[in-house]
């Protein structure tokens, strides 16, 4: 069979439909949101292809209707996490050997697929069981999913098509292999497209996988589960478990096969894993991957010279869109006294004119927290800053879980740069704001940089370039994704890389060739095509 060189369709990215009144979209979307709610499913796990059932099931509900059941899922033990190592073991070495553009292939699929007819059921499950707006669902679950799969395949070839010089008599290559034993993905609730990028993207470079989601994503990772296999996934290749956190740890983090884990979480989690990881280190044929995304604690800073009702949009849509829980979200905001007066008339207007409710009233633009652990944690931390006399609550500060987990969008004015809610990651919907003299701008910068322990998002506002060059050179490590006159969320794959460094994880960089290349072992290889006969070199005759 001749063997060729080929080039994969171009990655552009998938652009948002807009589910105005009276487009096709948003008329399928409630018909796929009516379909879901007529029934209950029973979701399974998925391990070496075969739909497992335990019987101990779980009830899934909606974050924002807690009396309705969306249905229930099949809780695993350790025997099932061993069984889905044992299934991805078996399917490592066809999987491995598949030539790359096979492999692409699938991932392609899986990417039409979602764009096309599983859109608005991928959607209807992420608006339910995530409890996100129509917009935040479609940017995340649809065309950030769509948009991993697309450029990962690029980087993919382009990781392939990146070989050493040669010379007339020797031929150097490089081989990238995958990973030598299996790859644990760790994924969390509130972006469905990272639950669907951290299992696929090292299955795409010839890995296997045991993915175990967040409990309250599971409704959405099952749909992200019927895409790959009608998209020609081999069974075993990525297997999905529901156990629980320590339970998996246990058997993974001792295997002697386990070669890399692919995580998006909290920090104290990741740092439990790394630790346990680096005590098994004897245990492992090679070194693991270790790659990691672990949240932050995110900053807007605005200088005397930004204009007023930008920073109140980035701090209104940055702090509160999809509740705050986001790790990118805006939580602490420092303002220069001369522009903070408009900045508050302008947020305080954009705030009370926000409608809250289920994300099935397309016109709500805020919604439940995930769970009532989330709930209970945001609400102790509210009541706390009402009794404070370092800070004050200047908008929201309301909440009621009698039909779902709601909270008001609330902003904290604080006289203490280093109020507790300015260090903290809260993971909510939940903003405080520092007020600093228009002259102590320089030593602002200090103060964001010390402050806290995360370095993942931050952004500054200003019309006055010494300034932004200020900032940029001064915040040069406190943020691995830096916006200058945006809001700090919203990454786009292919245009800002994701990912930070400190406490944020270990800046891999979700959506770049970077994160790929954590999933290969180079092999060089040099082949002399005029291998020398005798051992003599020049330099040992004699004068």
């Amino acid at each position: 069979m001749q063997q060729r060189l080929y080039s994969v369709p171009e990655a552009i990215n998938e652009p948002p439909m807009t589910y105005a009144p009276g487009t096709p979209e948003r008329e399928e979307l409630r018909n796929e949101i009516e379909r879901a709610l007529s029934r209950e499913e029973d979701i399974p796990m998925y391990i070496g292809g075969r739909e497992v059932r335990t019987g101990d099931r779980i009830r899934i509900s909606p974050p924002h209707e807690l009396s309705r059941t969306l249905g229930y899922f099949h809780h695993g033990e350790a025997e099932h996490v061993k069984m889905a190592v044992n299934a991805a073991l078996q399917a490592r070495r066809k999987w491995a050997a598949m030539p790359w553009r096979d492999r692409a292939a699938v991932f392609l699929k899986a990417a039409s697929l979602i764009a096309g007819p599983y859109r608005s059921k991928i959607n209807a499950a992420t608006m339910l069981c995530q409890s996100k707006t129509v917009y935040q669902s479609e940017i995340d679950a649809v065309c950030e999913l769509v948009d991993f799969l697309r450029y990962n395949v690029q980087y993919m070839t382009e990781i392939f098509m990146h070989q050493p010089k040669s010379t007339p008599d020797a031929w150097n290559r490089i081989e990238q292999r995958p990973l030598e034993g299996f790859v644990f993905a760790l994924s969390p609730f509130n972006f469905t497209a990272i639950a669907g990028n951290l299992p696929t993207a090292p299955a795409m470079m010839g890995n296997v996988v045991v993915w175990k989601p967040a409990n309250t994503q599971v409704y959405s990772a099952r749909v992200i589960m019927d895409v790959l296999r009608e998209a020609g996934l081999p069974d075993g290749v990525i297997n999905l478990v529901y156990a629980d956190g320590p339970v998996a740890g246990d058997i993974i983090f001792s295997h002697r096969d386990f070669a890399g884990i692919h995580f998006t979480g909290s920090t104290g989690v990741f740092r439990t894993i790394w630790k346990t990881i680096g005590n098994n280190l004897h245990l492992y044929r090679s070194y693991p991957r270790i790659v990691g995304e672990t949240g932050g604690k995110d900053f807007v800073l605005a200088h005397a010279s930004a204009k007023p009702a930008q920073v109140a949009t980035a701090l209104s849509r940055g702090a509160f869109e999809y509740q705050g829980q986001k790790c990118s979200a805006a939580s602490r905001a420092y303002i220069s006294r001369s522009v903070w007066g408009e900045v508050r008339n302008h947020m305080m207007g954009q705030i009370s004119s926000f409608k809250s409710g289920g994300p099935l009233d397309f016109g709500n633009f805020i919604t439940a927290v995930i769970d009532e652990p989330a709930f209970t944690k945001l609400t102790q931390v509210i009541e706390k800053v009402k009794k404070s006399d370092e800070a004050e609550i200047i908008a929201g500060g309301g909440y009621d879980k009698t039909k779902g987990y709601f909270i008001e969008p609330t902003v904290i004015l604080t006289t203490d740069p280093c109020y507790f809610t300015m260090i903290h990651e809260l993971f909510g919907p939940i903003l405080t704001i520092y007020v600093f003299e228009d002259d102590a701008y320089e030593e602002t910068l200090d103060l964001i940089d010390r402050t806290s322990v995360y370095g993942l998002t931050g952004a500054v506002f200003a019309r006055d370039r010494s300034a932004i060059s200020l900032a940029g050179s001064k915040l040069v490590n406190a943020a691995g994704n830096f916006y200058i006159n945006d809001k700090p969320t919203g990454s786009v794959v292919g245009h800002q890389p994701f990912g930070g460094s400190r406490a944020s994880g270990t800046n891999d960089k979700a959506g770049s060739i970077l994160n790929l290349y954590r999933w290969v072992s180079p092999r060089t290889i040099k082949e002399s095509f005029l291998p020398p006969e005798d051992y003599r070199y020049p330099h040992l005759e004699d004068d």
